[in-house]
Order: C-alpha cells, then structure tokens, then sequence
C-alpha cells in the first residue's frame, strides 16, 4: 500500500521523471522518499537542495487561516499562484488572487473566494521551490502533453494545542479539483499521526503512508483519486505540536 519509486546510480532525471511517471499512470498516485526526492532535486537545480533555512524558516511566519468554517483556530497558511503558458518555460509568479474551489470539492469552505496571505519573497526566490516547480512542470507535461499550467501554491502549518487535535484535512477525505496534487513534509514537531490516505472512486482505501521527514512527498492523479490525512495530536503537552506541509497543485490552463 506503499509504492515507493526505486531511484538507480547513477541518476538520470529524465529516467527518473520517465519512472515516476509510469508508476503515477498506474498507481494515480506516489509515495517518494526524502532522499530521493532530494537527489531529484538538486539535481534539477544543479545545486544541493536540503537545508535551505530561508525556504524552510518561511513557515514560521504564516498567517492563521481566517475561513474556516469549522471554527478551528489550528491552521495557518499563505498561498501563491504561477503560470506557464509553453513546453520548457519557467513557471511565472502571478499577481495575488484568491483561492477558490466549489462545493463539490470543498463541502466545508469552498463556494467563496479566500484571500490568504501571499508567500513571502524569501520562499519564492529560493531554489528549492523553483526545482520544486520545475519538477512538477516536467512531469506532469510528461503525462498529459499539456504545457499550459495554473499551478497554486499552500504552505499549511496544523496546530495541536490544549489537548486538542489539529485537522490537516478539515474538509474529509476530497479531490482538489484540479489534475494533480504534490504534498511535501517540511516538518513534523512533537505530533502523532497525520497519516495521509488514498481512496479510489470507488471509496475503497488503497494506499496510506506517513510523510515524516524534511522533502518526504506524496503525488497525486486528482481526478482518479481521493486523498485526505488522519488529525494529529500532541506528545508533550507542554511543548508545541505542528505538521508543516507544501501543497503545490497543477490544473490545466
């Protein structure tokens, strides 16, 4: 229920894009570890992605999330929006707009256009993210022979406080409502749980795994899958207890 990608020495990232994109087309979704998607990275980026303290210290300074229907005060987030418009080019940062998804895929806070605040510069001049996105653009171009992307960016920080639990996913088990989903663990602090979980269309469970370190990823096929992740709760009721994650979302343009 797990199906991890084996990545071979020496790396090739058009064969490991070229794998990544096979297992996707047959699983509609992807578990890949952080070593691995760390030795992608870099090497899209031709530079060593891993401890970068502006892309990683950016979560620290997000905003609570002022649309939760639900009432929770345990997320916070910033949001941002890119575009391509051809094969090869370079996802662009696009004015501030808000996000937005229907009832259908949002029971609990779609139906209204949410302003977040914007992702700050440090996080989008860093060179994770842009390999990150160029990742992303690759592979999903790959796969569907569109090269026209609106590509939305969330970075979720889920609180777990005063015995209470954080809900990463508040809405239930849902799509997106776009083609496909990249999640990254950024980090895991004094929690338990937050296991993420795949249902087919039929809603039958067929995959669950536990993002757990520093570029850990799931990937997605939004159409042909659900995914949701289990609340998470406090170890030490003394300390703080967060899950921080990067939501990136591809939907053709």
């Amino acid at each position: 229920m797990n199906p991890a990608l084996p990545i071979t020495e020496p790396l090739d990232t058009d064969k490991v894009l070229d794998d990544i994109a096979v297992t996707l087309k047959e699983m509609d979704f992807l578990y890949l570890d952080s070593s691995k998607v760390i030795e992608l990275l870099s090497e899209i980026a031709v530079a060593t992605i891993g401890q970068d303290p502006l892309f990683l210290d950016s979560w620290n300074s997000l905003e609570e999330d002022q649309y939760m229907a639900d009432g929770g005060k345990y997320r916070k987030r910033r949001h941002a929006t890119f575009a391509t418009q051809q094969a090869g080019e370079q996802p662009r940062l696009m004015p501030h707009q808000p996000h937005y998804q229907t009832l259908d895929y949002n029971e609990l806070n779609g139906g209204i256009a949410r302003y977040f605040a914007p992702i700050l510069i440090d996080l989008l001049n860093s060179r994770t993210l842009s390999s990150l996105l160029e990742m992303g653009n690759k592979l999903f171009s790959q796969i569907t022979g569109n090269h026209r992307w609106h590509i939305e960016l969330h970075q979720f920080r889920i609180e777990a406080r005063d015995g209470k639990t954080g809900n990463p996913t508040p809405e239930g088990v849902h799509r997106d409502g776009v083609d496909f989903v990249m999640v990254v663990m950024i980090k895991r602090v004094n929690i338990e749980s937050g296991a993420t979980t795949i249902y087919n269309l039929d809603n039958q469970l067929v995959g669950e795994f536990t993002l757990l370190n520093v570029f850990d990823m799931a990937i997605v096929n939004d159409h042909q899958v659900y995914h949701g992740v289990t609340p998470i709760t406090q170890l030490d009721p003394e300390n703080e207890a967060y899950r921080d994650v990067l939501v990136i979302t591809f939907k053709r343009d």
